[in-house]
């Protein structure tokens, strides 16, 4: 079965949030719900959103043959008095899981969090979620298949 490079970034991604980013979330004082990769929605589990897309490569990647990748996590937090909080306990596991692992188990070249953007529900006490966004850059040396 071939892999392409996309599902590796986006299965790596999965596995850092399932499992190094919950390890560091249990060690918190407050309670924060886990990250999986399931179905469910509800407030005893977080399901994060990846989106990954191409993006334009600077000219020393171009000359040294790697891509370039945008990833999007969005964690959607259902509101409760400790919501903003835990957004907050998100984006230190989160940044401190990829700041710990750059390379996401030698998948990617490199990863760099360009953005957090804390997202408060429009009306609050309305049962709107909050948002965490994390915005990365990875690169990754091209590999062809002959």
């Amino acid at each position: 079965m071939t892999y392409y490079i996309e599902e590796n970034i986006i299965n790596s991604v999965k596995k850092l949030l399932s499992g190094q980013v919950n390890e560091l979330l249990e060690n918190t004082e407050l309670y924060v719900p886990p990250l999986e990769f399931t179905n469910y929605r509800g407030a005893s589990a977080i399901v994060p959103e990846i989106a990954l897309s191409a993006c334009e490569q600077s000219e020393k990647e171009r000359i040294i043959q790697q891509d370039a990748y945008s990833l999007t996590i969005t964690l959607s937090i259902p509101e409760t008095p400790e919501s903003e909080r835990q957004c907050y306990a998100y984006a230190g596991a989160v940044t401190r899981a990829f700041h710990e692992d750059p390379s996401l188990g030698g998948v990617v070249d490199r990863t760099v969090i360009t953005g957090k953007k804390y997202n408060s529900p429009k009306k609050p006490n309305f049962g709107q979620d909050w948002e965490v966004v994390f915005t990365l850059r990875l690169t990754v040396e091209r590999f062809y298949v002959d």
